[in-house]
Formats: structure tokens, sequence, C-alpha cells
């Protein structure tokens, strides 16, 4: 890779030989991917609500650039910056959340999205990679043995977020964000204890859901059996991937994008596999598996256990929301709105996203006196 000497010691010098260029590349790839199909995807489901065709690529176009600013800047921080930002930022996140309830916007009975400044954010978007990060520095300061409550801290802020979001409601990105904890946690050396009182614990949340909300019941119950409810969008997934075998049926040509109401969002895995085919899904998929992969095998030797937690938090969180996502598009996973990260439409996901990676990147950097935070 063509890059600044090894003798260039500024800050771009010393960024380019630390961070992990391979990872570099594989995001960009899927910015790349995710600009290519949101421009095949969008125009139809624009057309069909009434808006101008480039409507949802403009939108897209206007956070790219500033995704990659803010990817490219994260990851120049030192990991105490890192730790120093997620703090504000999850502070900040969190009355955004709160304010999000009380004037936000409702869409289809959600109340998630609040206007600043003529722009339409998700708030919940951003306290994914924040908490993942301050969880770890929670959960590293207990490991010191110097008495400081970090898991109860930890699992008090767990439920605070996790109870914002059943609130607004959105249950998938609650299951998401407790899963990035427990896994922290686990990692982290949860006791035995933790861990049995923690699978009681989801097991019940997961009946009470199945009783409680109706909408969730039938989620599961199409999933179980699809006969027994709408599986519309579904089904109509399937039979993109079907009609699009192994290359696709070219670029423009599928006809999926024009039925399915969030073939730009939810459903982008089944226009990329009905126009470019089961070997473009099959690159998708590895781009995703070589950029967590990736990150983990860069945290095997890391002696700094906030850098190693907040890393694999984040990749974790990363890993999940691409696998439910692909997963539901293939009815390995019930139904749940769920982004493709990077790739679908979706400006405050794409931003959020690229200060979760932009942090995975400054954590993954190589460093002198790695066992050091700063």
């Amino acid at each position: 890779m063509i890059g600044p000497a090894r003798t260039d010691t500024s800050l771009v010098g010393r960024w380019w030989w630390t961070v992990d260029r391979w990872s570099l590349v594989a995001l960009g790839a899927l910015l790349a991917a995710g600009a290519l199909l949101v421009m095949a995807a969008s125009p139809a489901v624009a057309e069909r609500i009434g808006l101008d065709s480039f409507h949802f690529v403009r939108r897209q176009a206007v956070y790219l650039f500033p995704a990659i600013v803010v990817m490219i800047g994260v990851s120049l921080a030192s990991p105490l910056s890192i730790r120093r930002a997620a703090t504000i930022g999850f502070a900040i996140t969190i009355v955004l959340m709160i304010l999000t309830l009380l004037v936000g916007n409702e869409v289809k009975g959600a109340r998630r999205w609040l206007s600043i400044a003529g722009f339409v954010v998700q708030p919940s978007e951003f306290i994914k990679p924040f908490f993942a990060v301050v969880a770890a520095w929670m959960f590293a300061e207990q490991q010191r043995g110097e008495g400081f409550p970090g898991y109860i801290i930890s699992t008090l802020m767990m439920v605070m977020v996790c109870g914002l979001l059943v609130m607004q409601p959105d249950f998938g990105m609650t299951v998401v964000v407790a899963a990035v904890w427990f896994a922290q946690f686990f990692m982290a050396g949860m006791p035995m204890t933790w861990i049995i009182v923690m699978g009681f614990a989801g097991i019940a949340g997961l009946a009470a859901a199945y009783a409680l909300l109706p909408h969730v019941a039938s989620r599961i119950d199409r999933f179980l059996d699809p006969s027994s409810g709408d599986s519309f969008q579904v089904d109509t997934a399937l039979s993109a991937f079907r009609t699009g075998g192994l290359t696709g049926r070219g670029p423009g040509e599928g006809t999926v994008k024009g039925i399915l109401p969030d073939a730009h969002t939810d459903f982008i895995f089944a226009v990329a596999g009905e126009e470019f085919g089961l070997i473009a899904c099959l690159v998708l998929v590895a781009l995703f598996a070589f950029v967590v992969l990736r990150g983990f095998t860069r945290m095997l030797m890391e002696r700094n256990a906030f850098v190693m937690l907040a890393a694999a938090g984040l990749l974790v969180q990363f890993g999940i929301q691409a696998f439910v996502n692909m997963g539901v598009n293939l009815r390995l996973l019930p139904a749940k709105g769920m982004t493709l990260p990077f790739v679908s439409y979706g400006g405050s996901s794409l931003l959020a996203l690229a200060i979760g990676m932009g942090m995975v990147l400054a954590l993954t950097r190589k460093r002198p006196g790695a066992g050091l935070i700063g």
C-alpha cells in the first residue's frame, strides 16, 4: 500500500504505520458497497412513496463523506481520548434519548427520532458504541482489584439504557445492547452466579415479551410457522435470492425493490442477492467476518483490559447487527427491523457505525507500551 514514509513522524504518518490497514480497506469496501446498493435499491422506494427518485441517494451522500471523516478522525485518537469521548458522548446521548421520549417524532407507533437543527437523528444509534466503551471501562476498573464497583455500575447503566430503549419501543436494539454487555462481562470474568442469573433473566424477559407484546408474539409465531400470519416481506426476500441465482439479474434489473417497503434499509441484502447474485452476497458476508475476526486477532496479545474489552464489545456489536439483518433476510431469525452496517440507508446509523469502527481502528493500533492507557 502506498503511504507516508516510515520516517514520517507526523500525526498522519504515525497513524498510517500503526493502524490496521487491512481492516481499513475492508470497511472502505463496505462503504462503497453500501453506496452502490442504496443507489440500486432506493429510487424505486422513493417513487413508490411519491418522492424524487434520488431522494434517498442524495440524503445518504450527504452523510457518507462526514462518516468517512469521522471514522478516520476517531481512529487517530488514543485509548484515553476514546474513553473520555465515549463517556461524554454517553451522557449526552442519554439526555437526547430522554428528550426523544418527550418531544421526539413518532413513526408507526415508535418514538425514536429527534429533530435537531433541521436534521432528524436517532439518538439510540449512538448509544451503542458509547455504552460499549463506557461499560468496558467499568469492567476494567473492577479488575484492578481496588474495590471499585464496576460490575454494579455497568449493570445499572445497562438497565437504564435498555429501559429507555424499551420505552421507545425498540426491542431489537435492546437485545443487541444487552448481548454486547453480556459478552463484555463474560470476557471480563463474569462470576458463575451472575451467568446463571442473567440466563434466567434473559429467558424470563423473552417469555414476558412474548406473553405481553402482541407484535413480538406475532413475529415469533410467523418465524416458527410462516403460514400463521403475514410473512410477505420475508417470502419476497427469499424469492429475490432465488431469482438472483449465482451472478444476479444485473444492476438495476431487480424487481424486489419495487415491492418491499424497506428494500433500501432492512432488506437491502435481498436487493443485493437479486441484482448481484450469491457471489456478491458471499463477498459481503466475508467482509463483515473479516472485520470482526481481524479485530479479535489484533486483540489476542492485548494486555490492557480496557482496550481489549472495549474493542471486543464494539466488534461483537458490529457482528451481531450484520448477522441479525442477514439472518432476517434469509429467514434464519424472526423479523426485526435492523440495518446492515455501512450498507443500509440511514444517516444516524452510518455516523454511529463510523464512530464505533473508528474507535475499533484506534484501539487496535500498534502502540508502544500497550499495557498503558494513553
